[in-house]
């Protein structure tokens, strides 16, 4: 594969580079359409709770669409004549649009104006449902918005509420997008001129980095078509195309150069550099894109989503690394060096290797700091709490982080909190039971403002008033519970665990709602997890096995793994969830993002990985050359990591700048995902393969390359190499 694919760019460079530019055309128009296409949902499997509920609610009730909500705020009061008209007039003009399904207010529905109207009086609300679904709803938000919005005679209207946060979100994402390129490409391009020592050279992988990002943004594109893709795979899966581009050209230069400061020509060179470190690309990707495969071991669409388009992206970096950077090699030839490389200096004058030396002569002095550090900053995973985001993580400069903060400080009560309850009819005989007790009991629940349903409006245990329409369908009732509770706090869930506990009416009984859907995310995350722990750690393992033939190294590689992410997770809770470091600038609500610590896990463990294949795959090379000896093992560690570490300490400090680029967005999740990215890379670069590592393999010593004597035919037969 190696061969066909680099054959090619050595032979006809210029026809290679012709076609990647084109290429580049075509994608860059392509993935400019991306945007539009991408969604903000599935956070929840569609087979859960809450989205079976949300099925019949659109299916039997015709409550369908996304909330809308504006504020209509003056100092006169919401009854105050202006804010009174402006309210009305925005009512009406809510009402008589095509893509508004139902609508509440203040000043259209009296009965609801203590609901409606904030404690002081000032504020009122109008509620409204926009159609379209996850794609077209925002839209739809945002351009009702652009409308109705602003200061006029005193009376302020702002618009939020999930359609709008959605729509933000978009938005801030694609702003995101360009910022983190903004500040990633520049400095990338200058650390490659650092690291490789001429401009020339560092265009290389640059060029190459440039090229994966307008491949990314037209994967993403193609696959809106098969899979609803969501709107974070734009800063992720290009982050992740550029870091893997930038790291395996730097790989395939490195190696290049080696060859040529070997005494050999620039072809031969060339052959020799995509031969084993070509190898080493395709057998890294294959690491990484196993991790990501983990994603796909969990029931919500958004992590299985970013499963395929994070698969497409890495096997694009493959393929550009495997044929534009022979292509550039070979035309640019010399000129990649500011002066000729001088023959290799000894690598036991280098510095790494030093640091190696250091480490083997007192491995438990070394590694025990670096323990106990990792230690400690994973320590905060004991009290992580899961949750779903709402517009919390937007920038408080955005209307619908604003709305949301209004609703939460001036309202008693809160909308969003509304528990859904369907209940269904025996199968037996297709009759909804009576509900008056069961409405009762729902009532009597602490915090409980009111419950809803067709056997009337109770409250406190008591009945307060009749049924209205709409409560009952062929074959099930739907019971609304208020709440003034936030359905993504604790109370919340407490809540919503005290209403399951309610004794069933004799049915049937399904819940849904956001808290519903928080409850719901967390047991989707639960149930995959092992399942994707199991598959990372098993195949890991086997490549890892077939490439060093020891059952030790893989072992090995995976604990210090995960000892390097749960540190990464820790701090990650320490600082966003808890609110230390007045959270990096963002608002600490008390629970992690229920996809972070998945996503973080897998595509984290899969960038690990990369340098480990960089590292065992050196330490096995010298390690089979040798007399096999335990002087040997030290030998090929130290020789390993002094000839990879570079390499892996450069790569590591570009994977961690774009990253960080990621980390400058005003979207909470895109920057505790930057921030954890470029922590894992970091410490797994420095603290876990410089110091943890060749501790570690020197108290094994010899029995580091242990595996079974009945394996060792097999493995003459199939194992990997560079």
């Amino acid at each position: 594969m190696i061969t066909r694919l680099a054959g090619p760019a050595m032979h006809r460079p210029k026809l290679i580079l012709v076609l990647v530019g084109i290429a580049f055309l075509i994608c860059g128009a392509i993935g400019s359409m991306a945007t539009g296409r991408l969604t903000n949902g599935g956070f929840v499997a569609a087979d859960s709770e809450s989205a079976r509920v949300a099925e019949i609610l659109e299916r039997d009730y015709g409550m369908s669409g996304m909330q809308l909500v504006f504020t209509v705020e003056s100092d006169g009061g919401a009854q105050a004549p202006a804010s009174a008209a402006r309210g009305r007039e925005i009512a009406e003009r809510l009402r008589g649009d095509e893509r508004i399904d139902k609508i509440v207010s203040p000043w259209t529905d009296p009965a609801m104006g203590s609901m409606l109207t904030s404690g002081d009086g000032k504020i009122g609300l109008i509620i409204a449902t926009v159609l379209g679904g996850e794609n077209d709803a925002p839209a739809h938000a945002a351009e009702l918005a652009d409308e109705l919005t602003g200061a006029r005679d005193g009376v302020t209207v702002h618009a939020g509420g999930q359609a709008m946060v959605w729509s933000e979100t978009g938005t801030q994402t694609q702003k995101d997008l360009a910022l983190a390129e903004a500040i990633a490409l520049p400095l990338t391009f200058l650390l490659l001129m650092w690291f490789l020592r001429s401009a020339v050279a560092a265009a290389i992988p640059f060029i190459t980095g440039v090229a994966a990002i307008a491949g990314t943004s037209a994967v993403l594109y193609l696959l809106t078509f098969a899979v609803d893709l969501s709107v974070f795979a734009l800063n992720i899966t290009t982050a992740i195309g550029l870091a893997l581009a930038i790291d395996y050209s730097l790989l395939i230069i490195g190696r290049y150069r080696e060859e040529i400061a070997n005494g050999r020509d620039k072809r031969r060179a060339l052959e020799l550099a995509m031969q084993r470190g070509g190898r080493a690309v395709a057998f890294s990707g294959l690491t990484v894109g196993i991790a990501l495969v983990g994603m796909s071991f969990f029931p919500m669409d958004f992590l299985r989503s970013l499963a395929y388009a994070g698969l497409a992206v890495v096997l694009m970096s493959i393929v550009l690394t495997l044929t534009l950077v022979p292509a550039l090699l070979t035309l640019l030839g010399d000129r990649i060096n500011r002066k000729p490389l001088r023959e290799a200096k000894p690598v036991e004058q280098s510095l790494l290797y030093r640091i190696a030396r250091v480490v083997q002569r007192r491995p438990a002095v070394c590694a025990l700091p670096v323990l106990l550090l990792l230690v400690l900053l994973g320590s905060p995973i004991v009290g992580v709490k899961l949750g779903l985001p709402d517009e919390r993580v937007l920038p408080t400069s955005l209307e619908s982080r604003q709305v949301g903060d209004l609703l939460r400080d001036r309202f008693s009560g809160n909308g969003l909190g509304t528990v859904q309850i369907i209940v269904t009819a025996p199968a037996h005989d297709g009759a909804v039971p009576d509900l008056r007790d069961y409405q009762a009991a729902l009532s009597e629940v602490a915090d409980v403002r009111s419950v809803t349903g067709p056997a009337g409006i109770f409250s406190g245990g008591e009945l307060r008033a009749p049924a209205g329409p709409g409560t009952t369908a062929a074959d099930s009732a739907y019971v609304a519970v208020a709440t003034g509770l936030d359905p993504y706090s604790e109370a919340g869930q407490r809540q919503l665990d005290a209403l399951h506990a309610v004794p069933e009416p004799g049915a049937t009984v399904l819940f849904g709602g956001f808290a519903q859907q928080t409850a719901d995310s967390a047991a989707n995350i639960a149930q995959g997890f092992p399942y994707a722990v199991v598959w990372i750690a098993v195949v890991t393992f086997l490549l890892l096995f077939l490439l060093t033939g020891s059952v030790v190294l893989p072992l090995k590689a995976l604990v210090l793994n995960v000892l390097s992410l749960s540190a990464t997770f820790g701090a990650l809770v320490w600082i966003f969830q808890d609110g230390h470091l007045s959270g990096l600038g963002t608002a600490a609500t008390g629970y992690t993002i229920a996809t972070i610590p998945v996503l973080l896990f897998c595509v984290a463990f899969g960038l690990s990985m990369d340098y480990e294949v960089f590292l065992l795959a050196r330490f096995t090379e010298e390690w089979e050359q040798s007399d096999k000896t335990r002087q040997a093992t030290d030998d090929a560690v130290a020789l390993g990591i002094a000839r990879s570490g570079r390499i892996v300490t450069a790569a590591a400090l570009l994977m961690a700048v774009i990253f960080l680029g990621i980390s400058a967005s005003g979207v909470t999740m895109n920057r505790m995902l930057g921030l954890g990215l470029a922590l894992a890379v970091l410490m797994d670069a420095t603290l876990v393969r410089m110091i943890l590592v060749p501790a570690f393999m020197r108290l094994l010593g010899t029995a580091n390359w242990w595996a079974p004597a009945r394996s060792r035919g097999f493995l003459e037969k199939v194992a990997l190499r560079e």
